[in-house]
């Protein structure tokens, strides 16, 4: 392996590592210190602290699936991709520092979160935005490396789109 493939495939492992890790420390200090529906309010009422543990996926959906039917569409399932995509970043020789990244972020929320489903069996959430007329669900931080991502991939379309329009 040449050692451009080889900083390359570190920096992607960093990426996913940072994520992972800052996703699952911020599970953890919250399920320590934070009661199950506490309300913390961060930032005036805009940005709150709420714990709750997510047994479906977004906004609780399939959370009233048979166990084995969660456990196969909301963590096998997704733990195969998980594991395509991680083959693929690894893999692929023509792709994108910017996809790269985007990848890089996506990948790593989505094992923070398949980590908590496997291992505790539901998804800690505890982020609430709440701007008046818009409002989130609330949310993790492998929720947000996963927006990040897919934001990361949307600049890049748009940025593509504009150079191919010229």
């Amino acid at each position: 392996m040449n050692t451009k493939k080889l900083l390359t495939n570190i920096s992607i492992l960093a990426v996913l590592v940072a994520n992972i890790g800052c996703d699952q420390i911020s599970k953890s200090i919250v399920r320590q210190k934070v009661g199950y529906y506490e309300n913390i309010s961060l930032i005036s009422n805009y940005l709150t602290l709420t714990r709750v543990e997510n047994e479906g996926a977004m906004l609780s959906i399939g959370s009233a699936l048979p166990e084995t039917l969660k456990f196969i569409l909301l963590a096998a399932i997704p733990m195969l991709a998980l594991a395509f995509g991680v083959y693929y970043m690894f893999m692929r020789k023509n792709i994108s520092k910017m996809s790269m990244l985007a990848l890089s972020f996506a990948i790593g929320g989505g094992i923070g979160n398949i980590y908590d489903r496997v291992v505790h069996g539901s998804v800690t959430d505890f982020l609430h935005i709440n701007l008046g007329i818009f409002q989130t669900g609330i949310f993790n931080m492998a929720d947000v490396s996963i927006m990040v991502g897919m934001g990361l991939f949307l600049v890049q379309s748009y940025s593509n789109r504009k150079l191919l329009s010229w």
